[in-house]
């Protein structure tokens, strides 16, 4: 994963309706608010993170490291018209998987305003455009059919079934031809 042209040095980009920056420490109540929805937790997966703490560590163990080694990692989404926190977009190297992934989640409140769809397609334009990311792939539940329908809007295809490691559900595998 070559860096085709210099990112945006402060990792702060924009869309109409939306501001998409790295996610740091100073958002943990905000991750651990969207990683106990149980939305997230259906189809997403229970990440361990029980507190602030937890979610701090998450930030500071999990997405900071991405960033610093790779340059694109995990991003907050953030609502220009009110200033808030709705949800988190990125691209992730995912152990099992050979291509880098995108993923997205949003506050069930923000769900069906296309704030997913305009977040993920301009991560999966920094990922390409700006980090030379010549594939991107998309995981998702065969259950999740509002991520299903986003994933293939997005221009990914159905590939195949996966199953991660350390993990028993089979997955639905997209990728960008």
């Amino acid at each position: 994963m070559s860096l085709k042209n210099l990112p945006n040095e402060n990792n702060i980009y924009e869309t109409e309706r939306l501001i998409i920056q790295k996610i740091s420490v100073d958002d943990k109540e905000f991750v651990f608010e969207l990683y106990n929805r149980p939305k997230f937790i259906k189809y997403i997966g229970n990440r361990g993170v029980n507190n602030i703490s937890d979610a701090e560590n998450y930030i500071k163990n999990r997405f900071l490291p991405q960033f610093d080694r790779l340059g694109f990692g995990n991003y907050l989404v953030v609502a220009k018209d009110k200033g808030e926190k709705i949800g988190a977009v990125g691209i992730f190297e995912r152990e099992g998987l050979d291509v880098a992934d995108i993923g997205f989640s949003l506050l069930e409140e923000y769900e069906g305003k296309g704030y997913a769809f305009e977040a993920a397609q301009k991560v999966k334009s920094i990922g390409m455009d700006l980090f030379g990311l010549t594939k991107i792939s998309a995981i998702t539940s065969k259950d999740n059919f509002s991520s299903q329908n986003l994933i293939e809007k997005l221009g990914l295809s159905f590939k195949n079934y996966v199953t991660l490691p350390d993990d028993d559900e089979e997955l639905m595998y997209y990728e960008t031809e």
